[in-house]
């Protein structure tokens, strides 16, 4: 299986960095993990109105729908991380993936939006809205969390022995 996680904003520590390079590693062994990394839109410095930051939401929304319609992307399951989703355990997870692989869908990307979250256009063209937690969490964290749970769903449905 092949995964895309398309995110707003690099990871700037390099124990996140490293983190997440050990997940793509270990998801090496059931398919690929492939990071795309979206500008953040230019905001200058201090607080944004709420008419700019829509802007802003705007500008990444313009680019999540580019990545979505490329050749990659287009047939692929994709999945909204967003906090109003729907909460899953790593089981569930791992049966939205078996079903994935089951109708066909050898791709699936996964969307984290930046500061300001992600546009409901861009929700609206995604199969699935999940959520981790009403909490929020550092993008660079969340970005491990989540190829940790990939990592996991994958060895799930492999029977190894990661998930206890």
């Amino acid at each position: 299986m092949n995964f895309i996680l398309a995110h707003v904003g690099t990871l700037k520590e390099a124990y996140f960095r490293e983190a997440f390079a050990e997940y793509q590693k270990r998801i090496s062994a059931f398919g690929t993990l492939e990071e795309v990394v979206l500008k953040p839109a230019k905001t200058g410095t201090g607080e944004l109105s709420e008419e700019e930051k829509s802007v802003c939401l705007e500008k990444e929304s313009e680019e999540f729908q580019k990545l979505l319609s490329s050749p990659k992307c287009a047939r692929a399951y994709k999945i909204a991380l967003c906090i109003e989703g729907r909460e899953k355990s790593s089981e569930e997870l791992a049966g939205v993936l078996e079903e994935c692989k089951n109708t066909g869908k050898s791709t699936v990307v996964l969307l984290v939006g930046g500061s300001w979250g992600m546009s409901e256009k861009v929700k609206a063209l995604c199969d699935l809205r999940l959520s981790f937690s009403r909490m929020t969490f550092a993008h660079s964290l969340f970005s491990v969390m989540l190829a940790e749970q990939l990592y996991r769903a994958l060895s799930i449905l492999a029977g190894t022995k990661y998930h206890k």
